[in-house]
This record gives C-alpha cells, structure tokens and sequence, in this order.
C-alpha cells in the first residue's frame, strides 16, 4: 500500500535562529527549549557590570522514540556536512596534536 503526503505550514508557522539549546527528558518525553543570547552591560555603583540576557524562543516536546528519531537524523545531517565542509570546530577548543608523525614526542 502507498502512502503519500500534503505538507503545507500552520498560520503560526514561524522560523527561528538560536544558538543554543538545553531541556531534559523524563521517562515519558523529551524537551528541547531553544535560545538566543544578548550580551548586556551596565553601570552599578559606579562599576561596569556584563551580564547575558537569554531569551527563550520555543520548546518542542518529542515523545522518546521521535526524540531518538531526531538524533539519528540531526547525526546524519552532520556527518553529511563535514564530508562536504569540513569539521565543525567547537570555538576555543585546542586542535588534537597529529599524532600520525613516527617522530611523536619530538614535535
């Protein structure tokens, strides 16, 4: 038996940028809130004070075989990238030293 599918967008659909995302699961869902961050700074006292505003922009609540669903393809998509692209470096993080050279230790 065939199946086919109509995809078309809610009125509420919306697309949003985030740079980051934090949830936790329980043992019925998992949920995944995203965000934006906007770095802030103020005078208190006399002295400058930093401080990051986040801004929740949704959160998304998948049952656990759709949140493992979503790990599969979110990996897929990635390695797919890399082959095309290149690594996605983490900023900050130190390369791995090559350690292919026969002269390890010595360089």
């Amino acid at each position: 038996m065939e199946v086919t599918f109509e995809v078309s967008r809610s009125p509420e659909f919306r697309q949003i940028y985030a740079i980051g995302a934090i949830g936790g699961h329980s043992p019925y869902d998992f949920r995944i809130s995203f965000y934006n961050d906007s770095p802030k700074a103020f005078l208190e006292g006399g002295k400058q004070l930093n401080m990051v505003e986040r801004t929740m922009e949704s959160e998304i609540i998948l049952s656990p075989l759709a949140a493992k669903e979503l790990a599969d393809w979110l990996n897929n998509h990635i390695k797919e990238y890399e082959n095309k692209f290149g690594e996605i470096k983490r900023p900050g993080k130190k390369p791995e030293p090559d350690r292919s050279s026969h002269l390890q230790g010595y360089m």
